[in-house]
C-alpha cells in the first residue's frame, strides 16, 4: 500500500514538472517567435556576405532572436531588394537590418518600415537618410585612405594606375573613391589613367582588366574597391603574364583573393570585418526593438594586410573566418 503511495506521489510529482516545463518551454519559445529580425543584405551568396551571416547568425542565437538572412544574387538587382524589404514589412519584421545596394534607391522603402514602427539599422552600406540613426560598418572613407597609401607603399609616388571601382551610387563605393582620391592627391605623380566599374561582377573586372592592359600598356598598378574588382583584376593580370609588371592594390579577403596574396599576384588588401556588421547589427536592432538607446555610426575597422602581415595572429581571425584552426569565428576582435 506504502509503495503504491510513493509510486502514486513520484507519478504526480512528475506530471507537474512535465506540466511546468512545458508552460516555460512554450513560454520561451512564444517569446523566440515574437523578435522576428530581417537581415537584407547586398548578395547572400558572396564570400564576404556569408561571414556577415556567422555574425548574425552568432548575435541571433546569443539573444534569443530569430533571424532570417536574404539578398539579391546581383548587387545590381536594386528592385529585389526593395522586394525584399517590403516582404520584411508585410511580414511585420520586429526589425531590419540592411546593406542598401543603393544609397537613394532604398529611401523610400526604409521610411515605410519606420513609419509602421519597425527600426531599421543599416550595416556596410548605408542610405541618405537621417531618420535611419545607426550604421555599422567600415569608416570607407578612412578604408579608401588606406588603401591609397597601401599603394604608395608598395609601388611608390610616381607611378600611373587604373581604378577598378564597383556600383556607382553605393555608398561604400562613393565613400571609398573619396578616400582613395584624398590620399591619391597628394602625390602629384600619381597618374590615374582611367576609372572603370565592374559592377560587383568578377567575370566583367575581368574583361575590362584586359581591355585596360590593351589600351593602357604602360600602367604600373591596378586598384580594386572591393573583392569582385580585385578578383577580376588578378585573374586577368595571370592572363596576360603581367604578374609583378602590373601590381594590384585590392579590398576584402576572400578565399581567392588570399590565395593571389599569397603568390604575389595581389601586393595589398584592405580587410574589413564583416563578422562584427553582422554581429553588432543584430545585436543594435534587438536593442532597438526594446527602446534602448543605440549609437549612431559603429566603426568595424579595417586593416591593411599583405603577404608577411596575412599571418600574425591579430590578423588571422580577419583573413581566415572560414577556418577553425586558424582562426575564432565567433570572436569579434
Amino acid at each position: 500500500m506504502r509503495l503504491i503511495k510513493n509510486i502514486s506521489c513520484i507519478t504526480a510529482l512528475l506530471i507537474l514538472i512535465t506540466f511546468i516545463s512545458g508552460c516555460l518551454g512554450n513560454s520561451i519559445m512564444k517569446s523566440e517567435d515574437q523578435i522576428h529580425i530581417e537581415v537584407i543584405v547586398k548578395n547572400r551568396i558572396a564570400p564576404f556576405w556569408t561571414v556577415v551571416e556567422m555574425g548574425a547568425i552568432a548575435a541571433g542565437r546569443e539573444f534569443g532572436v530569430n533571424i532570417h538572412f536574404d539578398g539579391p544574387t546581383d548587387e545590381k538587382d536594386i528592385e529585389e531588394q526593395i522586394n525584399m524589404v517590403q516582404r520584411a514589412i508585410d511580414l511585420k519584421a520586429d526589425a531590419i537590418v540592411l546593406a542598401a545596394c543603393d544609397s537613394e534607391e532604398l529611401v523610400d522603402i526604409a521610411h515605410e518600415a519606420l513609419s509602421k514602427k519597425i527600426p531599421v539599422i543599416t550595416i556596410d552600406s548605408g542610405i541618405n537618410s537621417q531618420k535611419v540613426k545607426s550604421f555599422i560598418g567600415t569608416d570607407n572613407v578612412g578604408a579608401g585612405e588606406k588603401l591609397g597609401q597601401a599603394l604608395v607603399n608598395k609601388v611608390g609616388d610616381s607611378c600611373k594606375i587604373v581604378v577598378m571601382s564597383f556600383v556607382k551610387g553605393a555608398a561604400s563605393c562613393d565613400q571609398r573613391e573619396e578616400g582613395l582620391f584624398k590620399t591619391l592627391d597628394m602625390y602629384e605623380d600619381i597618374q590615374i589613367v582611367d576609372i572603370i566599374y565592374c559592377n560587383s561582377d568578377v567575370d566583367t573586372a575581368e574583361n575590362l582588366t584586359v581591355e585596360i592592359i590593351e589600351k593602357y600598356s604602360d600602367i604600373d598598378a591596378i586598384v580594386g574597391l572591393n573583392a569582385y574588382g580585385t578578383t577580376g583584376a588578378a585573374k586577368a593580370i595571370i592572363e596576360q603574364n603581367k604578374v609583378g609588371t602590373i601590381k594590384i592594390i585590392g579590398f576584402d579577403s576572400t578565399p581567392e583573393e588570399v590565395r593571389y596574396l599569397e603568390r604575389d599576384i595581389i601586393q595589398s588588401l584592405v580587410v574589413q570585418n564583416p563578422f562584427s556588421m553582422g554581429y553588432l547589427g543584430v545585436k543594435y536592432a534587438f536593442e532597438a526593438i526594446k527602446n534602448e538607446k543605440i549609437p549612431n555610426i559603429v566603426d568595424t575597422g579595417s586593416t591593411v594586410i599583405d603577404k608577411d602581415s596575412m599571418f600574425y595572429i591579430e590578423n588571422q581571425k580577419l583573413v581566415f573566418p572560414f577556418t577553425d584552426g586558424l582562426s575564432d569565428p565567433t570572436v569579434i576582435p
